[in-house]
């Protein structure tokens, strides 16, 4: 049975938000969709401009048709409804609450288990097949929506599997974290699993087949990233495809990327998917990610996920989109905001089937309850995920971690592996195209580690009194990206002290940043096409 005594010591220190109706669709803040980031003070005290924005606003590759995305690094291009900050959470002062908060208690708090019952029950499964009225939108007693069923047990090839060893067909994929606040040191760990439809995973006659499965997840590591990608050895023949384009059926160690169809070359799933659509840059329908949001575990003296999830995200893709159909929505959207700059835009779902974000994917999330049982999230708490997975330059097909995925090629298990089998530490930094360290990048145009630039932990450790990366610094980063994303243990006890507030208050339509004292490089308010004083924007880190 879990223990009550940590949460209990901890939710004396805040009063619980009194219980809301989570099915309610009214939003607060009809602009929930705009995320925090946005409202980053981008100038200095002396007028320096520090530019966070180009880790999601860029020129974004076909067939992701978002139109003047890398404008938005230049000015704060809002509808008139955001321009006042509605993210209040930044500006609380939880400095006295965390100092309430022994080490001891948030320790024991996070090392919790939320996700499953003692017995290895996934407990949201078990909560959802007896639906609590609070939770059942259309009135119907049945949950429409996702059912957690990953069990987090991996075999060396990153492969989920079932109590009694059946595959679930989630697999883990090791990436490295967008920069900025998906860093651990600012505030969570997290991770992300694949899992393609039926056919994918299937031979011809329907049975699973994980040969089959490796290659088709191969196809789609090929088609994202639109490079060759190394796989074990596979009999073409068996399969019937000519993987490596070599223009026989035998041996193949790699996919090959080859996808130009006008010029009459195009590539194939294996398997019983053999036939379904296939286009560079888009996931197959029905792929589907998991992604947990964790607390920072650093009990055993090193940074580990938490056992105590945050958040349970999920999202599927149910409808396929062309090309054209992708462009002729992104040229659609371009008009409306030039045409009507303070229109904001609206969203269809619900609590248990989530919110669909216009390019064939829908996404919905649990998260934590004043005790620290997850629920369902609300709608307007699902609209905060449509800003950053409804289209900014820098995702490929709404994703942003497989795009970012460790290379088959160089990287341990070929990158197939979750965090609790190997951890960050030893991940080398990724390079850009000019050969140059993405995550230096990021540190020298932004001249902190966070957009907020509050993270005072990695400025001391990576920034010069000049605002200068270190070199040592950066050289310690090139082999190992831990010792840039990894928090203190004294950082990472106070960020979850301070997150530990926001879930007691139940407050997550106020902000969901872990902040201990309120934040100073953020605007309260700005105006319309306020410039951010970053000249040029700059181009994408990767590509």
């Amino acid at each position: 049975m879990r223990s009550l005594f940590p949460a209990l010591a901890l939710m004396v220190l805040a009063l619980p938000a009194p219980a809301r109706d989570l099915a309610d669709k009214a939003l607060g803040n009809p602009t929930a969709y705009i995320p925090s980031q946005c409202y980053t003070a981008t100038l200095d005290a002396s007028g320096q401009a520090h530019n966070p924005c180009a880790t999601c606003h860029v020129r974004a590759r076909a067939p992701n048709y978002i139109i003047g995305d890398a404008d938005l690094q230049l000015e704060y291009a809002l509808p008139g409804p955001a321009l006042k900050n509605p993210w209040t959470n930044l500006f609380v002062d939880r400095s006295a609450a965390i100092a309430a908060v022994s080490d001891g208690q948030i320790d024991a708090y996070v090392a919790e288990d939320n996700y499953f019952d003692p017995d290895g029950t996934i407990t949201l499964a078990r909560v959802l097949a007896d639906l609590p009225a609070a939770w059942d939108a259309d009135g119907d007693g049945r949950w429409a929506g996702y059912v957690p069923d990953c069990h987090f047990s991996f075999d060396a090839e990153g492969f989920d599997h079932a109590p009694d060893g059946s595959p679930t067909g989630w697999r883990a994929f090791a990436y490295v974290p967008l920069p900025g606040g998906f860093w651990p040191t600012n505030g969570s760990t997290d991770d992300v699993l694949i899992r393609l439809d039926h056919p994918f995973r299937s031979d011809a006659t329907g049975a699973y087949d994980a040969g089959i499965y490796k290659v088709n997840l191969a196809l789609v590591e090929a088609l994202i990233n639109r490079a060759d990608v190394a796989i074990d050895p596979v009999d073409e023949v068996r399969l019937g495809v000519d993987l490596d384009k070599d223009g026989t059926l035998g041996t193949a160690t790699h996919v090959a990327y080859d996808w130009a169809p006008l010029k009459g070359r195009t590539m194939s799933w294996v398997g019983a998917a053999k036939g379904q659509k296939l286009a560079a840059g888009l996931f197959p329908l029905g792929t589907e990610f998991l992604h947990t949001v964790r607390y920072i575990d650093v009990s055993s003296g090193t940074v580990t996920m938490a056992p105590r999830i945050k958040e349970v995200r999920y999202g599927i893709k149910t409808r396929w989109q062309t090309y054209a159909d992708l462009e002729q929505a992104g040229l659609a959207e371009a008009k409306e905001r030039s045409d009507f700059p303070d229109r904001i835009i609206t969203f269809d779902g619900d609590l248990e089937t989530g919110i669909a974000n216009g390019t064939g994917w829908r996404y919905q999330a649990f998260i934590e309850d004043a005790d620290g049982a997850l629920r369902p999230q609300s709608f307007e708490e699902t609209v905060f995920c449509m800003g950053c997975h409804g289209g900014v330059g820098v995702t490929d097909d709404a994703a942003f971690a497989f795009p970012r995925k460790l290379s088959a090629d160089t990287a341990h298990a070929r990158g197939w592996y979750h965090w609790t089998q190997k951890s960050l530490v030893g991940t080398p930094e990724p390079l850009r195209a000019d050969g140059r360290g993405e995550l230096v990048r990021y540190l020298a145009e932004n001249g902190a580690g966070d957009e907020f630039r509050n993270n005072a932990e990695v400025i001391a450790r990576f920034i010069d009194p000049d605002g200068n990366v270190r070199p040592d610094a950066a050289a310690a980063l090139r082999a190992d990206i831990s010792v840039l994303l990894f928090p203190s243990a004294q950082r990472a006890r106070t960020l979850n002290k301070a997150y530990r507030e926001i879930v007691l208050e139940q407050s997550y339509v106020h902000g969901r940043d872990a902040v201990a004292k309120p934040a100073q490089n953020v605007h309260r308010a700005v105006t319309q096409g306020q410039p951010t004083g970053i000249l040029t924007p700059l181009p994408p880190a990767r590509w």
